[in-house]
């Protein structure tokens, strides 16, 4: 059971959101722990805790960096595997290995980053987890916040506000990438805001700084996380702290030129959870960018709300930390 056009991208399907759903068939389970310890280690942290079993299952690998392992698979005889749009591609022949072996393979796609996409994969995915009604609700929970941001787009006009989106993962001193027709990239432009890396990179890379100068971007927003072992990250997620958030930033808006960017001058400058895209939860962060693409047609939502609402309504762990954030001076 699959999804077809499948794009490769760098990030595992939506199963965050099924963290209850329950119950799972089968007696256990393998997993790609790697993955989201490294990458988003207080998130694990937060569900290990509410889902001890977490921190039973083996780790199989990830595609990503060729760790992935059949044999584990196989001999760990799941009732399914589950592989993430991406995976399913970059495991090629390794596929028919894993049927051939009598296990059933289904393929989720919220990397495609639309809604009839997201809304398939999780229909599928709570078909075999043998939670629908819990699927049905959180597939018309993300359906309804989508058209809503479309109404209030349509409502209010088109805009001419030009978007920079950075990586920030290694520090102000280095240029971390933007997104031309993937993530963010893709994000901005059916928000019918300008990316000014559109055409200077295809799916992900860094822009020259004379290029961003050049650009006068209207918006910045720095795409953080919780990396480890990134002393000069933008730190965004669980267990991130305002205050220090701000000052990471603050080193960006010392780089040349930038304090005569529109988005410096303007209060344009904003950090955004790098873990958030390519959810059942980025609604949130369609409605944050919208929100500054567009003030007034978005002055009665409120973002950081509704990302703890969702956490509460659906999830298993409370949100704690910074999702969304935008930059204030030490004194303001």
């Amino acid at each position: 059971m699959t999804l077809e056009n499948r794009p490769s991208a760098s990030c595992s399907a939506s199963t965050e959101d099924f963290a209850v759903a329950g119950p799972a068939r089968g007696q256990g389970g393998r997993a790609s722990l790697s993955t989201w310890k490294d990458w988003r280690p207080n998130q694990f942290a937060a569900y290990e805790k509410a889902l001890p079993k977490l921190s039973l299952i083996p780790d199989v690998g990830n595609t990503e960096d060729g760790t992935f392992s059949i044999e584990k698979v196989i001999a760990a005889k799941p009732d399914l595997v589950i592989l993430a749009a991406w995976s399913y591609d970059a495991l090629g022949g390794g596929v028919k290995q894993i049927e051939a072996a009598g296990i059933p393979v289904v393929t989720l796609d919220y990397n495609a980053q639309t809604v009839e996409k997201h809304v398939l994969s999780t229909e599928v995915l709570g078909k075999v987890m043998g939670a629908e009604d819990r699927a049905t609700k959180l597939a018309d929970n993300y359906k309804t916040a989508m058209a809503d941001i479309d109404a209030r787009i349509k409502a209010a006009g088109p805009t001419t506000k030009k978007v920079y989106v950075e990586l920030a993962q290694k520090g102000a001193a280095e240029v971390g990438n933007s997104y031309g027709n993937g993530m963010w990239g893709s994000l901005i432009d059916s928000l019918g805001g300008t990316n000014i890396a559109k055409g200077q990179v295809e799916n992900w890379g860094p822009l020259s700084p004379e290029y961003v100068l050049a650009q006068k971007p209207d918006l910045i927003f720095l795409a953080g996380s919780e990396w480890v072992n990134k002393p000069l990250s933008v730190q965004v997620g669980f267990g991130a702290d305002p205050k220090l958030t701000r000052e990471r930033m603050e080193a960006y808006l010392g780089r040349p030129g930038w304090s005569e960017l529109p988005a410096v001058q303007h209060g344009g400058v904003h950090a955004i959870y790098h873990g958030g895209a390519r959810t059942l939860s980025d609604y949130v962060y369609a409605q944050y960018i919208a929100k500054q693409l567009y003030p007034e047609a978005f002055k009665d939502v409120d973002p950081a709300a509704n990302i703890r609402s969702y956490y509460d309504t659906w999830l298993p762990i409370k949100v704690d930390g910074v999702f969304v954030l935008p930059y204030e001076a030490a004194g303001q």
